[in-house]
Formats: structure tokens, C-alpha cells, sequence
């Protein structure tokens, strides 16, 4: 039995050295992958954090607000503020124009009188507080309050930008003018007391936000892209190995190989066994690939290094795991299909699915609620997990067991559906 088991890997093995293109394929096109990737998703977060969008800024107020806001956006480091095009003031009018129509980003447009008006209202609102309270001065002649319309700071954004951008924006913009406005109140509550020497009322922000992040060794484990990366491609490429084996059985079947085989006779177990053997092979030296160009390759191209240390065994275990489930479903369609034609677009499709609603390309937590329910049921999603527990979450055996479990049964379900699938289909 073990003699026809190391026969049918070295049938595999001969199979896969006569479609030598096939399999570099199966090993550069996941490096090439993984690098293009991972070196756009940092250089697009480089560019977005060290470079400055340049910011149209149309100032009608002419007054400290506009001051504040053009100060806290230069200070940010991440604008660049531009209020003259040719030695022109801009205006609200050709900004709307420029921005609609791609020359830049975004514009803000400061409103007529917003310093004054906001100090005028605050008064008005102070000076009824303290006369609720018996404390106004009696010097002061009634004046009937000024009736004042909110003030409205408009911002302008390219169609094209991402809703992401604009909301942050907006976000950071709100805080700004909220922090002015509490500002002038204090500011306007201590005039309206009297008082000229220290500050009555603590300006600072009394709660802040502070990410707090896993430690080891006491130093902060800050997550990047290499190692959100390294892991799903590697499991797409790990599943892309559906493609050839599928059409390699579908290949015995049509030129009469596996008639002969199990004529021998080879029961279709051990057949089967040493496909697993063989593209397991694959999967594992895939992996590695994948992690020799984290640490060793990605330094050089002015990326994070992928941090392995005390991890390497436990991916290689999830790794493991994830191989086995990508041949047994592989070897289901090999089974079911009757053409090249249906198992290849088919297998490359649904690689492709499981890997969308797996996380491997938009983070499961971003997805509708019922895209979310399917990703449980994708392969991928089960063996990112227990990546991200070993990577990121510095989990432990059992932390991955319950991943590791389902791919392995994974693995026996499609293989007990492709044994009894072609022995009833054999029986006919």
C-alpha cells in the first residue's frame, strides 16, 4: 500500500515537472502578489501621512476664527493651505470650481463676519445666564439682543474623493470650531466677572483618547501592513493551487490515466492521498516563500519587516491546515467537473469568492451584516483568523485550534464527497 501511495506522488510529481511554466507560475505569481500589494497599500499610507494636500482656503471673516482654523491645519502637517492662485484671492465661487472639477482636493470657506457673530452670541448668551442669576451689571443700559442667523462653514470636495477622507475631515473640522466656540464662552464668562488675572475656568480638554495597544517584552506591538498582508495572500495563493490540480484530474480522467490506475488495481483513497501529499508540498513551499520575502526582501524595499519570532511554527501549523483544505476542495471539483473548461473558470471563480467574502480583500468588520454571516463559511476567513491570532494577537495552540479544526474538516468532507462521488459514479 505504502509503495502504491510514494507511486502515485512521483506520477504527481513527473505530471507537474512536465508543466514547468504551470508551476513557476504557482510560485512567482504569489511573490509578484504579495510584493505589488503590499508596497502600494504603504506607499498609499506614506503618501496620505508625510505629504501635504494642498487645501483651498477662502477667508471672509477676517477675524481670529479663520486665524485659529488656518493655524490648527498648518500645525496638523498634513495640509497645505493655499488662499491665492496668481497672486489672486480666491473666492468662494472659483474654489467651488476648481475642486468640482479635480484641480484640488478640498476647499473651506470661511463665512462673512464668523468671529464677530460668534462673539456677539456668546455675550448675549452669558448676559442671560448671569442676569438669571442676579449678577449682571447694573450699569449696563438694556439692549434689546440682536437677532443673529447660525453661521455656516461650507467645505467643497472632490467627487472623486474617498468617503473615508471627507468624513475625517468634516470630523476634525467640527472639533476645531467647537473648541473655538467653548473658548470665546470662557473667555466671555471671565470678562463678564471682572476678573483680569489668572484664567477662572481650565481651558485644557479635561478627557483625551489614548489607543492602548499589546505589549511584549513592554514594548508596544504596533500592527502594519506587511503583517495583514503577508497572511491573506498567502492564503490566496495557497487556494489558487485549485486551478492546476483540479485540471490535472479532470486531464487522468479524459486521457484514460486513472482507468489504469486503479485497474492496477489503486483504490482512488490512495490516489487521492498522493495528490494531498504532493500539492501540500506546494502549499508549504509556498508559505515559506511568502515569509522569506517578509523578512528578508520587504527590508530592502523600504517596508516593515514581517516579525516571526517565536511565531514561524505555529504558522507553519495554520499553514498546514489551510493546504489541506485548499486540496480537498480542489479535489472535489477535479472529481465533479467533466472538462478543463468547467474546473479551471470555475475553480479561479470561486478562489476568487472565498477570498472576497473570506476578508482577504475588504475587512470583514466593513461588510453588510449578511456578507458578514457568509464570510464564516469561507475557508479563508477560518485560516486569516488563525493567522491574525498568531501574528497579531500573539495567540497560542489552543487560541488557533478551533480555526485549524474546521479546516481539517474541511479537508475530510470534500475528500469523503469526491471518494463517494466517484465510486457511485464508477457503479453506474
Amino acid at each position: 500500500m505504502m509503495h502504491k501511495f510514494w507511486m502515485s506522488v512521483y506520477k504527481e510529481i513527473l505530471l507537474l515537472k512536465r508543466d514547468f511554466g504551470g508551476l513557476v507560475i504557482l510560485f512567482i505569481m504569489p511573490l509578484v502578489l504579495i510584493i505589488t500589494i503590499t508596497l502600494i497599500q504603504d506607499s498609499t499610507f506614506k503618501t496620505v501621512s508625510e505629504s501635504k494636500i494642498p487645501v483651498l482656503f477662502v477667508d471672509n471673516d477676517k477675524g481670529e476664527i479663520a486665524g485659529s482654523v488656518v493655524k490648527n491645519l498648518k500645525e496638523s502637517g498634513s495640509f497645505e493651505i493655499v488662499s491665492q492662485i496668481d497672486k489672486k484671492t480666491i473666492t468662494e465661487e472659483l474654489a467651488q470650481e476648481l475642486v468640482f472639477k479635480g484641480k484640488y482636493q478640498m476647499a473651506i470657506v470661511i463665512p462673512d463676519d464668523l468671529s464677530k457673530d460668534l462673539q456677539t452670541k456668546v455675550n448675549q448668551n452669558v448676559e442671560k445666564i448671569l442676569s438669571n442669576f442676579g449678577m449682571e451689571d447694573s450699569t449696563k443700559v438694556a439692549v434689546a439682543a440682536k437677532e443673529l442667523k447660525p453661521k455656516q462653514v461650507n467645505l467643497y470636495f472632490d467627487p472623486a474623493t474617498q468617503l473615508a477622507f471627507k468624513n475625517g475631515v468634516k470630523s476634525a473640522i467640527d472639533k476645531l470650531i467647537s473648541q473655538i466656540e467653548t473658548k470665546s464662552i470662557y473667555a466671555t464668562f471671565q470678562d463678564q466677572l471682572g476678573e483680569t488675572g489668572e484664567p477662572l475656568f481650565e481651558q485644557k480638554n479635561f478627557i483625551s483618547f489614548k489607543e492602548i495597544v499589546p505589549t511584549k517584552n513592554d514594548k508596544e506591538i504596533i500592527p502594519n501592513s506587511v503583517q495583514h498582508n503577508v497572511p491573506a495572500w498567502t492564503l490566496f495563493a495557497i487556494f489558487f493551487i485549485v486551478v492546476p490540480l483540479s485540471i490535472n484530474i479532470v486531464k487522468e480522467k479524459s486521457q484514460g490515466t486513472l482507468v489504469r490506475l486503479i485497474t492496477n488495481p489503486v483504490p482512488y483513497a490512495i490516489v487521492i492521498l498522493g495528490k494531498t501529499a504532493t500539492y501540500l508540498i506546494i502549499c508549504m513551499i509556498q508559505f515559506w516563500l511568502m515569509v522569506v520575502v517578509g523578512v528578508y526582501l520587504f527590508p530592502y524595499l523600504d517596508l516593515p519587516v514581517l516579525d516571526i519570532n517565536g511565531k514561524l511554527l505555529l504558522m507553519s501549523i495554520v499553514a498546514l491546515f489551510s493546504g489541506l483544505a485548499a486540496v480537498g476542495f480542489g479535489i472535489l471539483l477535479g472529481t465533479i467537473a467533466k472538462t478543463q473548461e468547467q474546473s479551471a473558470p470555475f475553480g479561479a471563480t470561486s478562489v476568487v469568492i472565498l477570498a472576497a467574502i473570506g476578508g482577504v480583500w475588504v475587512p470583514v468588520f466593513a461588510m453588510p451584516k449578511i456578507m458578514q454571516l457568509f464570510s464564516h463559511i469561507s475557508p479563508m476567513n477560518w485560516g486569516l483568523n488563525a493567522f491574525y491570532d498568531v501574528l497579531l494577537r500573539n495567540g497560542g495552540v489552543l487560541d488557533i485550534l478551533p480555526e485549524i479544526t474546521l479546516l481539517l474538516l474541511f479537508f475530510v468532507l470534500t475528500t469523503l464527497i469526491a471518494i463517494i462521488y466517484d465510486k457511485k459514479k464508477r457503479a453506474v
